[in-house]
Order: C-alpha cells, then structure tokens, then sequence
C-alpha cells in the first residue's frame, strides 16, 4: 500500500497539541504489522538570522539557520511521527534514565524530540545563564532558572502534545518536544524515513508535524504482517 499524504489546514495544530494523556495497556501484540515511509517537502527553504547580542564567546557569531532541514532529495529531517489514540499495543521501548533537554552553546539539544509522557530533565552545559522555558500552547510546562554550568533540574510532562521550548535569557532558542501517550512513534534521520513497528491490525491516525509547515495528519490502515508504505508530503503553513 502506498499513498501520498499532502493534507493540512490550520486547524490541525491545534488537533496536534490538544490531547490528553489516556491510560494505555501494553502486551504482547500478535500478527503486528508496520508503518514505513519518507517525509518530503517541495517548498523553498527560508532561515532565521541569529544575531546573538550577549555570552558571544558561548553562544557563537551571527548565523542564519533552516526553518526546515531538507535534504538535495527533498527528504526532511527532525519531522515527528506518530500515531493518536491508540489504547494498547505493544511495550514501551526501555530506557536508562528520563529524557534531558540540554542548553548546549546556546542551543538546545535535542532541538526536536520526542518522549513519553512523564519525567524529563533539564541541563545547562553552558557556564551562563539560561533560563528554560517549555510551553503548551500558550500554558506554561515549566519555567526553570539554571545559573550554573552543568546543573540539573527535573520536572515532568505528564500531558501528551506539542511544547514548544524557549529560552528568556536568549531569545533565539527554540525547540520542540512532542509528548506521546503510547509507544507508535519515530522521529525522521536524514534521510527522511520513519519505521512504526508491532502495530496492532486496525485503522489508526497518524500525525507527522515539522514546526515550520505545521502538521499532517491521515488515517491509516494496518494489515497483519505486512507494511503501509506512506509518502508525507509538507506543505508551508
């Protein structure tokens, strides 16, 4: 099966960040089948100006930045996907320790992730000032100070959606963090793929959103033991 997605409208970030942490049932899934494809976008390619005015030796000289990382193929990177209310499935993938969200040289990093709703640490590697801002909507997540170089602060996300994370010591800073309610996600490489494994057989929504052109959305079928191939195609807001 393969489908080229080129849907949007603007109600559909709101759709994207508006959703509630459900109780989500994990175990053993038989007869799975899978998610596969590439995230394209055909647009032209616009960047911002980062003009840093203070902390220059930690922050950098002036710059301009993608808006969208595309690649010469037109496979986009840093494009997250994944599926909207699913209520079982399978396991949660392990993890070490809660997500971070690092101040690096001015820049968050990841730029772009994506977790399970619940823990996440926040860490300034920098020997300035950041102050860590993360948003629902216009809702604030957090608002955490951190003065000192590799400090720590721990808070939680425990609502699935969109935050948008800034920073109010430098306001160039921006990055993104979808939080998710089940386990059917993947962030795209640079080569634009994403794999959605141990899918259940059913119809399901998938969302795939990039901050500059917004979200995506379609419904999609899963068959027992075999592949969806999709081809998601971007469009600017």
């Amino acid at each position: 099966m393969n489908k080229l997605v080129t849907i949007f409208s603007a109600g559909l970030f709101a759709t994207a960040i508006s959703g509630t942490t459900q109780a989500y049932e994990a175990g053993a899934v038989s007869g799975g089948g899978s998610i596969t494809g590439k995230v394209i976008y055909n647009g032209d390619v616009q960047t911002k100006k980062i003009i840093p005015t203070k902390d220059v030796e930690t922050c950098g000289q002036p710059r301009e930045e993608p808006l969208i990382e595309v690649a010469a193929d037109k496979a986009v990177q840093n494009v997250a996907v994944y599926l909207v209310d699913v209520s079982k499935g399978k396991a949660w993938p392990a993890e070490s320790k809660p997500p971070e969200l690092d101040n690096l040289k001015c820049r968050f990093v990841p730029e772009v992730s994506i977790i399970r709703a619940g823990p996440l640490t926040v860490v300034n590697s920098d020997p300035v000032l950041h102050n860590t801002h993360g948003y629902y909507g216009k809702r604030t997540a957090f608002n955490m100070a951190l003065p000192n170089k590799d400090q720590r602060i721990p808070t939680s996300l425990d609502r699935a959606g969109t935050v948008r994370v800034d920073c109010d010591a430098h306001g160039w800073m921006e990055g993104w963090i979808y939080v998710v309610d089940n386990p059917y996600y993947a962030l795209t490489g640079a080569d634009g793929k994403f794999n959605i494994t141990d899918v259940p057989p059913g119809t399901y929504k998938l969302v795939a959103i990039q901050s500059f052109t917004g979200p995506v959305e379609q419904t999609v079928k899963v068959e027992s033991g075999k592949p969806t191939n999709l081809t998601i195609e971007l469009k600017k807001k």
